[in-house]
């Protein structure tokens, strides 16, 4: 089944975006009619250079507001309809979308509706071309898929069919139960997800769809219901989102076609290898050069790790503390030195405890990830990695096997510490990262998403959702803001675009373990939290005390399941630390808590 994407997904000119669609490995391209009035050429030189790029014009649209109106409109429609025949010549479409109208002077009367598009799908014929009808969601008074289908069913003719557009279909809360339609009178099928927002359905269409797999919406079901019904046309993507249209083409229409490839696994049209089991997060690397890694190292042992290592071959060293592992890495020509050059001290990679490296690797491959391979000394673990969307290495290191320390590092004793490894990592994003980081958590790792947050920063938004797997053993949260003035804007704006900035250790007892630094740069919290904190959540003075005296930060979920937490002050103003103690079921993460977090961050950043 061929691929299509519509240019209007993507930035640029139309040159730009054809190139894009055709660099990715999409087969087909919707002309949206804008680009092409906007484009220098004549229509039969894009359509030459769409071929030449092996793209197929799949449809040209859109042919708005034509059915159902008055007398004299409806001449000049006719009349408008034969110059857009003419443009298709040109370019070499075959298909024109006409989508429901939408004028007040529409006439409610489906009979005439159908009878208008009757004879605009005969005058397609006699030229060779199609004509399909598509209810839009906010159609005068054809919104739903079955009242198009009623009337292309009315206009009985060959060439009109209908068009199905998973976005004005689910966005209505209506879906595709009692598709009675032939497969063949399906002309065409357009695919768009969407997060689920309360707002007038136009706005949420033209500003905020993405590519299935990056939302709410049940497109995979949608699709399975059109394949059922015998559709054996393109899958193309229509997807209107302003953080696509300001972002490199090429990176837009590598994630467009790799929603697709995820989609054709979820309906069994081309399985991919099955998901991973991940049961943890074996080490978090960073990159430094000699200095940092001396810096990072005495900050790390006033937290309780302890130099545990030294990589036979390479300038890494192992930290550790109880069963938290962070490896820093100072060798040079490395991927962690590539990364250092562009942002100094900074998160470089994870590693993924796995149930099969070598299937996730090819599947990561199959979903366009490129896979990394280290250089590596005689005797030491070949151990994969998959690039993340920001360019991060997230390493795949089989779980249950022997560790990988015993192989690759010198080790040393080491006492035993707090940690009882990692309970998340959160990473900032720019805000036309946060789509593609969904769909490649949700189609590479299987990680589903947590309820979305919205936390206040002194200066502006945090939006906030976590990734997790099926266990909770990996909990990958994602933070945006549209302000550079927050916390989170100012590290996107600082340390290009993208990283982790935000590392949480678990452990039994927190008190116990903030209690065991020594000289921890912990971070102080203002004396009105705690007396709100007593009187929302009905705390006695003794345990106000006992977390004011230890920094500590404390939630209940609705069960009254609580979560202690405390934070450090960054280092060197970059990546912080936090120290989580969870009670049985708690599955949050102190969400309540961020904004008094972030101000305390704020003053101890004017400090």
């Amino acid at each position: 089944m061929k691929r299509a994407i519509a240019t209007v997904c993507l930035s640029g000119s139309l040159p730009d975006k054809l190139e894009a669609a055709a660099a990715a490995g999409f087969e087909g391209v919707e002309i949206f009619e804008s680009d092409l009035l906007t484009f220098e050429g004549s229509p039969s030189e894009a359509g030459a250079m769409a071929r030449d790029l092996g793209l197929e014009i799949s449809l040209f649209q859109p042919f708005r507001d034509f059915e159902a109106m008055p007398a004299p409109l409806r001449a000049r429609n006719m009349d408008r309809a034969e110059r857009k025949f003419d443009t298709m010549a040109a370019l070499g479409a075959g298909l024109i979308l006409v989508c429901s109208n939408t004028q007040a002077t529409c006439i409610d009367d489906p009979a005439r509706a159908a009878a208008d598009l009757h004879e605009m799908a005969e005058r397609a014929a006699r030229r060779g071309f199609r004509v399909g009808f598509e209810a839009l969601a906010w159609g005068r008074h054809t919104k739903r898929w079955r009242q198009a289908w009623d009337i292309v069913q009315r206009g009985d003719h060959p060439a009109l069919g209908l068009v199905l557009d998973s976005f004005h279909t689910l966005a209505l809360g209506d879906d595709l139960a009692g598709l009675d339609v032939p497969g063949e009178k399906i002309f065409f099928v357009q695919l768009a997800d969407a997060p689920r927002l309360d707002m007038d359905v136009l706005s949420w269409s033209r500003h905020f769809r993405n590519f299935p797999g990056q939302g709410d919406l049940a497109v995979a079901g949608f699709t399975r219901a059109v394949l059922q019904a015998g559709y054996t046309g393109p899958l193309s993507l229509e997807v209107f989102n302003d953080e696509f249209r300001a972002a490199p083409a090429r990176r837009i229409a590598r994630d467009g076609l790799r929603s697709l490839i995820w989609l054709a696994d979820q309906v069994g049209l081309a399985p991919l290898p099955a998901l991973p089991r991940l049961s943890g997060i074996e080490f978090i690397e960073f990159a430094v050069d000699e200095a940092a890694r001396e810096a990072l190292g005495g900050y790390l042992a006033t937290l309780g790790f302890h130099h545990a290592g030294t990589h036979k071959s390479k300038q890494v060293e192992l930290w550790r503390a109880g069963a938290a592992n962070l490896v820093l890495n100072a060798e040079p020509d490395s991927a962690a030195q590539e990364r250092f050059q562009m942002t100094g001290p900074t998160v470089c990679a994870m590693a993924l405890l796995v149930d099969d490296p070598v299937r996730l690797a090819a599947r990561a491959r199959a979903l366009l990830c490129s896979v990394w391979h280290e250089k590596r000394g005689a005797g030491e673990r070949d151990i994969p990695a998959i690039r993340a969307p920001d360019g991060m290495l997230l390493h795949l290191v089989q779980a249950g096997a022997a560790p990988i320390w015993q192989d690759d590092f010198h080790l040393m004793p080491t006492p035993p510490g707090a940690a009882l490894g990692v309970d998340h990592v959160a990473q900032a994003l720019s805000p036309e990262l946060i789509e593609g980081f969904a769909l490649f958590y949700r189609a590479v790792l299987g990680l589903a998403p947590d309820a979305p947050w919205e936390l206040p920063d002194p200066f502006g938004i945090v939006r906030s959702r976590a990734w997790v797997s099926a266990d909770g053993a990996v909990r990958l949260p994602l933070n945006v803001s549209e302000s550079s003035r927050t916390g989170t804007g100012r590290f996107v704006s600082a340390y290009a675009g993208a990283g982790v900035h935000h590392i949480a250790l678990a452990v039994r007892d927190a008190a116990a373990a903030v209690a065991g630094m020594a000289g921890a740069p912990l971070l102080e919290i203002a004396e009105n939290y705690y007396e709100d904190l007593g009187a929302r959540l009905d705390l006695d003075e003794a345990g106000l005390e006992a977390l004011r005296a230890h920094h500590l930060l404390y939630d209940q979920d609705g069960s009254g399941a609580g979560f202690r937490h405390a934070y450090t002050l960054p280092f060197e103003e970059r990546f912080f630390f936090e120290f989580v103690e969870r009670d049985a079921g708690y599955a949050g993460f102190g969400a309540a808590n961020a904004g008094a977090r972030m101000a305390a961050q704020r003053r101890g950043a004017r400090r």
